[in-house]
């Protein structure tokens, strides 16, 4: 009985949040282009679907993944499991180096969680459908997941030793800036919208729930100032990462190519002859 009174207290508040953005479409549609809604039993149905869909979907974190979130970072986090010494005055020593499967668990949870993101997912196909296969989709996916996995496991190791967020991002902003200059131009946008993608319906939960679990578990850490932050870095790093990957695509591209180039040189030198053993 609970958990329905929590669906139904959910679903009212998802019809609130969404009906504007239905609003705002109606009146475009009607008033300014000045039109009929084309489909409107396959709007209103979908309107419903996606309102079961979210509210359904924010019932589940809240009984599930956020639970789990912090769940996981008591678990490794507790002195037992780290294998902590007692220090002078009988409390446990720990050091960064003991939350070795703190980041590795980090790292995990943000490449599985961008694998699986819708959003990428839909992007990553319409880029590799744009492209003409030039980019694969699960490259992309690929290279993303992998930044948002570089950019979790920072967040989780900014979080252990309290280093200021602000450090991470500049560092981060000035590497972005400098591939800028020498990447491909044709993947440069798309690795700035990369990081926007990633903070999406599967991400953000269970990052923003291993952070706060996070923090409320480290002695002298705040949920508040410490526990946050991880959406930032996981948005940044993929632009890193996805301008890498087309930069060693690019390197091996040309590499082929003069090999090619050499190739024929080598040959047209010999007479169009097959080199002797």
């Amino acid at each position: 009985m609970e958990t329905f009174v929590r669906i139904m207290d959910t679903l009212w508040s998802t019809v609130l949040d969404v009906a504007p953005i239905l609003l705002v479409l109606i009146l475009f549609q009607v008033f300014v282009l000045r039109q009929t809604i084309p489909n409107l039993k396959r709007m209103v149905l979908g309107f419903v679907y996606v309102v079961i869909g979210l509210d359904l979907f924010l019932v589940g974190l809240d009984l599930a993944l956020f639970p789990l979130g912090r769940l996981m970072a008591a678990q490794l986090t507790d002195p037992a499991f780290l294998g902590a010494t007692p220090g002078p005055g009988g409390e446990p020593m720990v050091v960064w180096t003991d939350y070795l499967w703190v980041y590795v668990f980090a790292a995990a949870v943000g490449f599985a969680t961008t694998v699986a993101e819708p959003a990428l997912i839909a992007v990553a196909i319409k880029v590799e459908e744009v492209s003409g296969g030039a980019i694969r989709a699960w490259g992309l996916r690929a290279a993303v997941a992998l930044g948002v996995s570089i950019g979790v496991a920072l967040g989780t190791l900014r979080i252990v030793i309290g280093a200021p967020l602000p450090w991470f991002i500049v560092a981060g902003y000035v590497v972005v800036i400098g591939q800028t200059f020498f990447a491909p131009k044709a993947i440069i946008p798309l690795a700035y919208d990369s990081g926007g993608v990633t903070t999406s319906t599967v991400t953000v939960p269970l990052v923003t729930a291993l952070g706060l679990g996070l923090a409320s578990s480290i002695p002298g850490r705040s949920p508040l100032i410490d526990g946050f932050g991880l959406i930032a870095l996981a948005s940044l790093f993929p632009m890193i990462t996805v301008m890498g990957y087309a930069q060693v695509g690019d390197y091996v591209r040309r590499r082929a190519a003069r090999l090619r180039r050499a190739e024929e040189a080598s040959v047209s030198e010999d007479g169009g002859k097959p080199p002797k053993e």
